[in-house]
């Protein structure tokens, strides 16, 4: 038998189980969709055992597959989306259906918090606080959930809760638990005053897991575990990370000054910056593997998931469903700019822009469905384009290499090109099927001993797409872009 070692990538679409050989090559991928639930206009929901059960079926089907072709799993570790909460009782049973990353039920509280002590707790903590925070949501369950927060043991996150699951034991990471503003980015331990600016109580600290490097083992798989998905009982699981971390790690995008592009749910911006340095001012900054660097993310529920709504909208009363790729294949039937037309991607809001909400301007008669198409990519772009800025204005140094792109912007060459133009420096297409995946396989493997030599990324040249004749033309919509962003701050505000 052949080891493997098998990295679990769940976001807020789907639940994917990646194995990888000791060179880090992939061998199988095996997904599904995820049980996410609108709950209403501000909420989102999953039910945890329902997304265990997805995660489940998920492993079975790949250590199936696995054990046929003479694998052998040595090591797992997971990634899941940051942010948001996952509430499990002293049985680890769930409490309450998980909150999202893109819920915004709790934006007036972020609101309400005092700006002074805000950046106190921001020089500490490297994080803004916005509406799906762990520590955020709490303070709304003590407001409005007063019986969930009592019933409560520990406050997990996505990849935490799976590895609950794994693994019978409660478990944190640093990458995923700075990323969520609850850790002092010098000490690398819980910081009080993070809740304290919530106004949440002292024993408030008491749900949150012991903190372990990203590459610790922190368990191994029960017999329980192994019966649901096929693993081995018994083989380790590491910490593993948030998957804002393990998308860089996996592309090979980890070293001081990259840039790493992510087009997936959320739309994540990040540069690799010390950890000693004073934390740059954006939304997140998140501890890597590496003691020695962060990554300084500006991050939103802006990208691909403003694809899917848009293909699902106007694909609704269609004879044959309209796919996110369709949509995109149909920006190459209208010309740049979309003929005037504007979109917001705001259709799940965005941390800093209260009451933001998707919005199309410029709406004419002429247009057609390509012209939507092109404007909700070109709109999409323009928005990583506004975090990018923001990112490299904090003072974040950046390499003059190309920048790595990943998720769907990567995988359309269209949609690459239009990276490249907007943003106005080479993006390098990373077309890895998994790399969230491959990032915390990367982290397994690590935890067990494997040398991590041949797991090295040696980038393909030919991947690299360069700003071209679009960019003077999308160099001014991104001025128009902007205006409308700034005019469009007091209507959000008023109407939410």
């Amino acid at each position: 038998m052949n080891p493997c070692v098998i990295g679990i990538d769940v976001g807020l679409t789907s639940a994917k189980a990646a194995a990888f050989d000791a060179s880090g090559n992939e061998i199988r991928t095996v997904s599904a969709p995820n049980p996410r639930v609108a709950v209403s206009r501000e909420r989102q929901e999953i039910d945890m055992l329902a997304l265990w059960s997805v995660v489940a079926d998920v492993l079975r089907d790949l250590t199936a597959d696995l054990a046929r072709e003479g694998w052998a799993v040595a090591a797992v570790g997971a990634t899941g989306h940051g942010n948001g909460l996952y509430l499990v009782d002293e049985d680890l049973t769930p409490v309450r259906a998980a909150i999202a990353s893109t819920d915004s039920r709790a934006e007036s509280i972020v609101a309400g918090l005092d700006p002074e002590q805000v950046e106190q707790v921001r020089l500490l903590t490297g994080s803004i606080p916005w509406a799906a925070q762990p520590g955020v949501l709490l303070r709304w369950l003590s407001e409005h959930e007063p019986d969930s927060l009592h019933r409560a043991r520990w406050a997990l996150t996505c990849k935490d809760w799976l590895t609950l699951c794994l693994t019978g034991a409660p478990s944190a990471d640093l990458s995923d638990s700075s990323g969520c503003g609850l850790v002092n980015l010098r000490t690398r331990d819980y910081e009080p005053a993070a809740l304290d600016l919530l106004g949440l109580p002292a024993s408030v600290r008491a749900l949150l897991p012991e903190l372990h490097a990203s590459d610790a083992v922190v368990g191994a798989i029960t017999a329980e575990a192994a019966a649901s998905t096929g693993l081995p009982a018994g083989i380790p699981v590491v910490a593993g990370c948030m998957d804002c971390v393990a998308s860089p790690l996996g592309a090979g995008s980890a070293g001081r000054g990259d840039v790493t592009v992510i087009v997936g749910t959320w739309a994540i911006n990040s540069v690799v910056v010390p950890a000693d340095d004073a934390p740059p001012r954006v939304t997140i900054n998140a501890l890597l593997p590496d003691p020695d660097l962060m990554l300084a993310m500006e991050v939103a529920p802006t990208s691909a998931a403003s694809v899917e709504w848009a293909a699902s909208i106007l694909g609704a009363r269609a004879t044959s469903p309209v796919t996110p790729r369709d949509l995109l294949d149909s920006c190459r039937d209208a010309p740049p700019l979309a003929d005037g037309l504007v979109f917001l991607p705001f259709i799940h809001g965005a941390p800093e822009h209260f009451g933001a909400s998707g919005t199309l301007l410029g709406i004419k008669g002429s247009h057609t469905f390509a012209h939507v198409a092109r404007a909700v990519a070109e709109g999409i772009t323009q928005y990583h384009r506004v975090q990018i800025d923001k990112v490299r204005a904090s003072g974040a140094d950046v390499v003059s290499a190309p920048w790595t792109l990943a998720g769907g912007g990567a995988k359309n060459a269209q949609w690459a090109q239009m990276f490249a133009d907007i943003v106005g420096h080479p993006m390098r297409r990373q077309l890895g099927t998994e790399l969230g995946a491959r990032g915390v396989a990367l982290l397994a493997a690590r935890g067990i001993g494997v040398d991590m030599g041949p797991w090295r990324v040696d980038p393909d040249p030919a991947l690299v797409v360069s700003p071209g004749e679009c960019r003077d033309a999308y160099r001014d919509q991104a001025r128009r872009f902007d205006r409308i962003l700034a005019a469009m701050g007091h209507v959000w505000e008023v109407s939410a």
